[in-house]
């Protein structure tokens, strides 16, 4: 038998679960609050130092490890073709996004490109139309 105080604690244990349940973090956001970058970006000196020193010499994004490969070499075909510079919307690429910790998982793992105006370089390049350059 039901009685009114068992029910009532079974409400409160089932809002309890669900409360928990609801509360989860899908993404961390940092703020990025460095200058936009005006002056043109190149793939080669710009953007491909970022990858080699925070991408693919951690051993993720090189040949063998998670997709995009970014070691020099593969690095822009790897953008490209995985569709990860939206050009149209530059602000809405995966890469920035990612960068930025808008998109889950925020790469790098152990927090943002940022503080050295990286995070902005990567978006110029791509706003500049994501050349090969």
């Amino acid at each position: 038998m039901f009685t009114k105080r068992n029910i009532i604690i079974a409400i409160a244990v089932f809002g309890v679960i669900f409360l928990i349940q609801s509360c989860t973090k899908n993404s961390t956001v940092y703020i990025d609050n460095s200058a936009e970058v005006t002056t043109d970006v190149s793939f080669a000196k710009d953007i491909i130092p970022i990858f080699a020193g925070k991408c693919s010499a951690s051993g993720c994004h090189n040949t063998g490890g998670h997709i995009p490969d970014l070691t020099a070499d593969k690095a822009y075909n790897a953008i490209i073709n995985g569709n990860y510079a939206d050009k149209a919307t530059p602000a809405n690429s995966s890469l920035y996004l990612w960068l930025t910790g808008k998109k889950p998982t925020p790469m790098p793992v152990g927090g943002p490109v940022n503080p050295s105006n990286l995070n902005q370089l990567v978006l110029a390049w791509v706003k500049q139309g994501a050349k090969n350059n």
